[in-house]
């Protein structure tokens, strides 16, 4: 099951929104957890690959959509980059099908519009093993954006920050994306 509100636009508009190896210095804790990573919902890969290139284990890419499955994989076969795994998932349905304790890393971005966001956070958290990061990034409601969920259903940072409290994580920090994302909020916690 799709989160609600999640379709993607042409991926070069999508692309324009970020500065992606920009965001991923600011939104990955240092140093950098050695280990594997998984990320939640990768779309067209914008971060999958930069931060395979950075992350000395495997990054599982779980997404829904064949084609998107298809396109991130070409693109890290086309790139030479091997570890990383693309699993078709429903996350919201199955999880991420991870064994507990076992990543150590996590990327949730732009989808904690979902409409109950805690089950996800929690299966991060489950999937974390202790001292493990939790990335979030998500859509600012607090100003116009071109893109992105209704307002009425984007999280604002405090919630978000509540709900990943709720679901187990600690040192939750925010994330300054204004140079590099500027219709984005991130924030780090750590498991």
């Amino acid at each position: 099951m799709k989160a609600r509100e999640s379709g993607m636009p042409e991926e070069a508009y999508w692309a324009s929104f970020f500065d992606t190896d920009m965001a991923i210095d600011r939104l990955l804790a240092k140093p950098l957890p050695a280990g594997d990573w998984v990320e939640f919902g990768c779309g067209y890969g914008t971060f999958t690959l930069p931060v395979a290139r950075r992350v000395q284990g495997r990054v599982t890419a779980l997404e829904i959509e064949p084609d998107l499955i298809a396109e991130v994989q070409h693109k890290a076969t086309t790139a030479g980059i091997t570890n990383i795994r693309i699993c078709r998932r429903d996350i919201i349905a199955q999880g991420a099908g991870l064994a507990s304790g076992t990543q150590a890393g996590a990327l949730i971005y732009n989808l904690l519009h979902l409409e109950h966001p805690v089950p996800l956070l929690k299966e991060a958290h489950r999937v974390l093993r202790p001292g493990g990061c939790l990335s979030v990034m998500h859509w600012r409601s607090d100003i116009p954006t071109p893109r992105g969920p209704s307002l009425d259903i984007r999280p604002r940072p405090e919630q978000c920050r509540a709900w990943m409290a709720e679901a187990g994580f600690q040192r939750i920090r925010s994330v300054d994306l204004t140079s590099c994302c500027p219709y984005h909020f991130g924030l780090i916690a750590e498991r």
